[in-house]
């Protein structure tokens, strides 16, 4: 099968190179293209700002943007831009893959109070973020015709090169919200294999996934297991004016159902992996 990857940053590459091992023809849209490994097949696109060319014949299509800055202006260039272009390609050139995959957030949730969600789960953002992302979806649901749609909802990614947290904890500057905050997260390399999944798995998809791993974590929980892991001073309690963002904890039962296996079913195991310096990061 032909998979085309739009948007083939840090986790589009990782799942193209799981594509490639699987034995699947893959292309990678991006502007620096000259920076994707073999076997994937770079050619260059700036999403945002025009209509790319596409293969014309491919299976598998996914959409794996991000937005340069945290503004609502470069969320609706990535977001909604990006995927109104390729879904503009697709229909110019005829092209109907098998599924369109769009890579979106579990933040198109409200803050639920740490209450569970799931893809049931009304969604109501009350961010810019979460509301742009909403819009992307609805609009990959109303335009696709003839193959099948998904969009994996993405908890906060964590891997190589992503280790913000683990600088904070390690540099002193990590704070513990004083209300206790679940986190939902999701390793790159599960994000990865979600994909490819998804893409590939005989059973019919659903419409929505939740993509995070098996334990929506307290914060606090975290940043105490990470710096007993460095030998770190405990993070300090944050006032309690400073709650951070919303509260709730994500699902993936449906996922799960699926077949699909976690390589890091908590943040233990990825986090110990990172330190430990496994895992390699994509350009």
């Amino acid at each position: 099968m032909s998979v085309l990857i739009a948007g083939c940053g840090d986790l589009g590459t990782e799942a193209g190179l799981r594509f490639a091992a699987a034995g699947h023809e893959v292309i990678g849209l991006r502007r620096s293209p000259e920076k994707l490994p073999a076997p994937i097949h770079g050619v260059y696109a700036d999403l945002a700002a025009g209509i790319p060319e596409v293969p014309a014949a491919v299976d598998i299509v996914v959409v794996s943007v991000a937005a340069d800055t945290s503004t609502e202006e470069a969320y609706r260039a990535a977001y909604l831009d990006g995927l109104r272009n390729v879904l503009d390609a697709l229909e110019r050139d005829s092209v109907k893959p098998s599924r369109i995959l769009f890579v979106s957030s579990t933040a198109v949730y409200a803050d639920s109070d740490g209450a569970t969600v799931d893809e049931t789960t009304p969604t109501e953002p009350t961010r810019f973020s979460g509301k742009v992302l909403l819009e992307a979806e609805n609009m990959l649901f109303n335009r696709v015709q003839g193959s099948e749609a998904i969009s994996l909802r993405l908890g906060g990614i964590y891997g190589p090169g992503r280790t913000r947290l683990i600088d904070q904890v390690r540099s002193g500057q990590a704070v513990i919200p004083a209300k206790p905050r679940h986190t939902n997260r999701v390793h790159r390399d599960d994000a990865a294999a979600m994909i490819v999944h998804l893409t590939t798995m005989a059973q019919r998809p659903e419409p929505v996934y939740l993509g995070v791993d098996d334990d929506p974590a307290e914060m606090g929980d975290v940043m105490r297991f990470l710096a007993a892991e460095m030998h770190c001073p405990v993070p300090p309690t944050a006032p309690e004016i400073n709650r951070g963002p919303g509260d709730k904890r994500c699902s993936n039962q449906r996922l799960r159902s699926t077949g699909f296996e976690l390589t890091y079913p908590t943040y233990m195991e990825g986090y110990r992996a990172i330190l430990a310096g496994q895992g390699v990061r994509h350009p």
